[in-house]
Order: structure tokens, then C-alpha cells, then sequence
């Protein structure tokens, strides 16, 4: 009889140790194949979370480099509804309210009446509700026609209406019932006028298919990437906006978290299709020169108490802050995946020294179990040579079967092995880079993904019956230097 039909039936006659010691084993080798592949996704996920958080913060810091004249105005929500002052002999929209105020005039009003402002909320909203989910209260864009015509070091002064559309949605918390707006897209309507569209930074520039919006546009829309996919559209496709068709002319690569479901498109269709004629949600003045922005923005508050105003300097001092925070979260971070590193060093260590250790005693073991029947090899005229190999045999065919064991153990629990084993770095400073820059976590990290490397598969493998042979190799030795005397007499 062959070496290896023994060793077959030398293992089949021990059924249940065998699968013992190949189960142990191949979780050893489990291990083995696990730690690497989640070292791989932490460190792939960690570096393209590093990479994409940066690379948002480069172009938002670029993009307010560029707008460092700008100043944002919006109507406080305390105003909402309070002093409006009619400006047209139209009929205000429903839902706003006349009277009071703190204006210099409490009733009628002119165009150059400063602290007249509009408010509640105008007929076509989306739901019937208010504009930007509840998030911008409205405003008529003519009361403000005197910050462009009136104030010195203001060059332009640009009326914005944005409108988000989704559906309510009904949150039951604590007992208490609350309704919020889902974003399905947000419609941004700018003026397209060659001024504005030449001369100052309000379109997206990062323009990944098609055109941009030009002067004098109307019934076609810029779409983000995201907004492209919400509508299955591409450039030369018509969509249908609140029953109103528009011309896909281009599709932009958002830079920030807030226009990634936006729509840019004219003023006036944006107003049109809304039914908000003359109504604005927010207005973006540009200083003729960054040495007179703060003055500006502070004449303006003055005048327009109810504005909410913001400067792209103040903007770009929040960035500075946020961006420290987040460096320091990703020192932490990488200290965290040097720690990891190390960690996994020591498990694969034990996971290797484990495997040694367990077909070493076996083996032994095994050697002290079968003494008489080495005896009666050597008896029968069986070399060192030919005993020797008759247990590496055993002890390699046993580290092949736990090989197996042990790549289907990977493939099916290397996830879950993994993430028991090793922190899951990405993911923590996904969480915390999403507080940092202020967009939602669930978007700025996508959780860590462990997938079992073919590569480490085969190393798992060879490495177990690497392992075999190694630890069999002293076994087999001692059995190869039993004396058959000896052996005969052992009990």
C-alpha cells in the first residue's frame, strides 16, 4: 500500500479529529484571509473618503475665492408674513399678510421704501407649503430694487428663486407628529441676462456634457449629475417640470452637497411655472470690490433689519474652521489605521503560531498514538525515509483539507470576521467628516466594504499547507527515528 492511500486511511479511521482539528485550523486560516481583505477596504475606503472630502473642500474654498464680493441676503423666518406692503395695484398672493411692519411707511409703499418686505406663504409651492421646504421664506424682489439703484460699492445685485419639490412626509416622534418636505429636486431660478451670465460667477462651471445656460435661455434647464438621474435624462432630452416642459441643454458635476438635486434655469420660467410672479427667495449682491464688502453688508443689515445677511468672507472663515476640525479628524483617523495595521499584525501572527501549534501537537500526538505500527513498519523493512513521508503525507493532507475549509469560511464570513476583528476606520471618519462639513454622513461615507481578495484566498491556502508541513516535519522526524525494538515494546 502507497504513502498516500495510508495517509487517506489513517485520517478516515479518525473521522472526528480530523474534523476537528480541520475546523480549528481552518478558522485559523479564516483569519488569515479576513484581516488582510479588511485592511485593504479600510485603507481603500479611508483614502477615497480622504480624497473626495478634500477634493470638496478645495473647490467649495475655491468657489468662495471666487465670490468674495458676494453677499447673501435672506428674509429672516421671524418675517414670514409680517409687513408686507403691496408695490403693484395687483392683488397680493394668498396666504401673505398686509399691515404693520417696521417699515418708514405703514400702509401703501413705494419701491424706494426701505424695511418694506414680503412674506407668508405664495400660492404654487410645492405641497401648498412653503418655499424650500419651509427652509426660505419668500420675498417680493421689488422691494429690494433700491440696494442695486441706491447703495455705493454695490455693482449688481442678483434675485434668486429656489423651490424644492417632494413629496410630505409624516414622522411620528416621542409621541408628538411632525410633517417634513423630502427633496426629490430643487429648481433654481437665476436671471439670464448677459450681464449677469458674463460677468459674474452665477452658473456652475464644471460642465460635464452639453452647454451652460446662456443669455437671453428660456424653457431649458443645467441639471446636476444626480438631478440627471432623478429625471433619466441627457442633454437634447425634454423633461416635464410642474407640468411645464424644458429642453435638457446641459448636465454639471455638483461641487457641494446643496446642488446636488438642483436644476438651474431662468428666473422668470422658474417664477412662471411656480406662480410666483415677482417673488424671490433669496438675493445675492456683488461689491464692486472685496475692500467694500463689509461695509456694504452692514449698510444693508442696517436698512433691511430683516434680512439675514452673509458675507463669502464670512463663509470662507467658517470653511477655515471646518477644514482645521476636519484635518484633525483625519490625524485621528490615520493614527486609528496605524493602530489597525498593528493589530492586525499581532492577529495574523497568532493566527499563524495557532496553526503551528495545533498540527505540531497533533502530529505528535499522533506519532505516540501509532507507535507499534511505526515499530512494525520498520520491522517489515520500511527506510526513515518512507516514515518520515508517510506522516508529513498525513500531516500535509490534513492542512489541505483545512485550507479548503478555511477559503470557504473567508469567502462566506471575511465581512463579518473582519469587522469583529478590526475597527472599521473608514466608516468612523465618514461619520465624522459628515459633521464636519456639514453634509449628511450617510452621503459623505458609504459604509466599508470587505470583499475576500482571490490573492489572499490563495495565499490562505498555500500558507496552510506550508504550515502542515512545517509543523508535521518534527512528527515525522521522531517517527522516523523510532527504533522497532522499541516501538514493539511500547504499550
Amino acid at each position: 500500500m502507497g504513502t498516500m492511500s495510508r495517509a487517506l486511511r489513517n485520517l478516515s479511521r479518525r473521522k472526528i479529529r480530523a474534523a476537528l482539528v480541520v475546523v480549528a485550523l481552518g478558522f485559523c486560516m479564516a483569519i488569515l484571509i479576513a484581516v488582510p481583505s479588511g485592511i485593504a477596504a479600510n485603507q481603500t475606503s479611508t483614502a477615497n473618503l480622504t480624497n473626495g472630502l478634500g477634493s470638496t473642500i478645495t473647490q467649495t474654498e475655491a468657489t468662495i475665492n471666487q465670490t468674495l464680493t458676494q453677499i447673501d441676503c435672506s428674509l429672516s423666518q421671524g418675517f414670514s408674513g409680517f409687513g408686507f406692503q403691496n408695490t403693484t395695484t395687483s392683488s397680493p398672493p394668498s396666504g401673505t399678510g398686509y399691515g404693520g411692519g417696521s417699515s418708514s411707511s405703514s400702509s401703501g409703499g413705494s419701491n424706494n421704501n426701505f424695511g418694506g418686505f414680503g412674506g407668508g406663504n405664495t400660492p404654487g409651492n410645492f405641497g401648498g407649503g412653503s418655499l424650500n421646504g419651509g427652509s426660505s421664506t419668500p420675498m417680493n424682489e421689488t422691494y429690494y430694487d433700491n440696494i442695486n439703484s441706491t447703495l455705493s460699492g454695490v455693482a449688481a445685485v442678483e434675485p434668486i428663486l429656489q423651490v424644492t419639490e417632494g413629496p410630505n412626509e409624516t414622522v411620528t416622534m416621542m409621541g408628538r407628529t411632525f410633517t417634513e418636505q423630502l427633496t426629490n429636486y430643487t429648481i433654481e431660478g437665476i436671471p439670464l441676462t448677459a450681464d449677469f451670465v458674463d460677468n459674474y460667477p452665477i452658473l456652475p462651471t464644471n460642465i460635464t456634457s452639453g452647454r451652460n445656460l446662456e443669455a437671453g435661455d428660456s424653457g431649458v434647464v443645467l441639471l446636476s449629475e444626480n438631478c440627471s438621474e432623478t429625471f433619466h435624462a441627457t442633454v437634447g432630452d425634454t423633461i416635464t417640470v410642474l407640468n411645464e416642459t424644458f429642453k435638457v441643454v446641459g448636465i454639471f458635476s455638483s461641487s457641494s452637497v446643496s446642488t446636488d438635486q438642483t436644476m438651474y434655469m431662468n428666473l422668470s420660467d422658474a417664477q412662471t411655472i411656480t406662480d410666483n410672479a415677482n417673488y424671490i427667495t433669496s438675493l445675492t449682491v456683488f461689491a464692486t470690490n472685496t475692500d467694500v464688502v463689509s461695509s456694504v453688508a452692514k449698510t444693508i443689515s442696517t436698512l433691511h433689519p430683516e434680512l439675514t445677511v452673509t458675507t463669502g468672507q464670512e463663509k470662507l472663515s467658517a470653511l477655515e474652521q471646518e477644514e482645521s476640525l476636519y484635518n484633525s479628524q483625519l490625524e485621528s483617523a490615520q493614527k486609528t489605521m496605524d493602530q489597525t495595521n498593528d493589530q492586525a499584525v499581532e492577529e495574523i501572527i497568532i493566527a499563524v503560531a495557532a496553526t503551528s501549534v495545533i498540527v505540531l501537537f497533533v502530529m505528535l500526538y499522533t506519532v505516540r498514538e501509532r507507535t507499534k505500527e511505526i515499530g512494525t513498519l520498520k520491522a517489515m523493512g520500511a527506510s526513515n525515509s518512507t516514515v518520515m513521508s508517510q506522516f508529513l503525507v498525513e500531516g500535509i493532507m490534513l492542512s489541505l483539507v483545512a485550507g479548503l475549509v478555511a477559503v470557504i469560511i473567508a469567502a462566506v464570513a471575511t465581512p463579518y470576521l473582519s469587522s469583529v476583528l478590526l475597527p472599521t476606520v473608514g466608516s468612523t471618519l465618514g461619520r465624522s467628516a459628515g459633521i464636519v462639513i456639514g453634509t449628511n454622513p450617510s452621503t459623505a461615507a458609504a459604509s466599508t466594504t470587505v470583499a475576500v481578495s482571490p490573492v489572499w484566498m490563495l495565499i490562505g491556502f498555500g500558507v496552510a499547507v506550508a504550515l502542515g508541513a512545517v509543523g508535521s516535519a518534527y512528527p515525522a522526524w521522531r517517527a522516523a527515528r523510532t527504533r522497532p525494538a522499541e516501538a514493539m515494546r511500547y504499550e
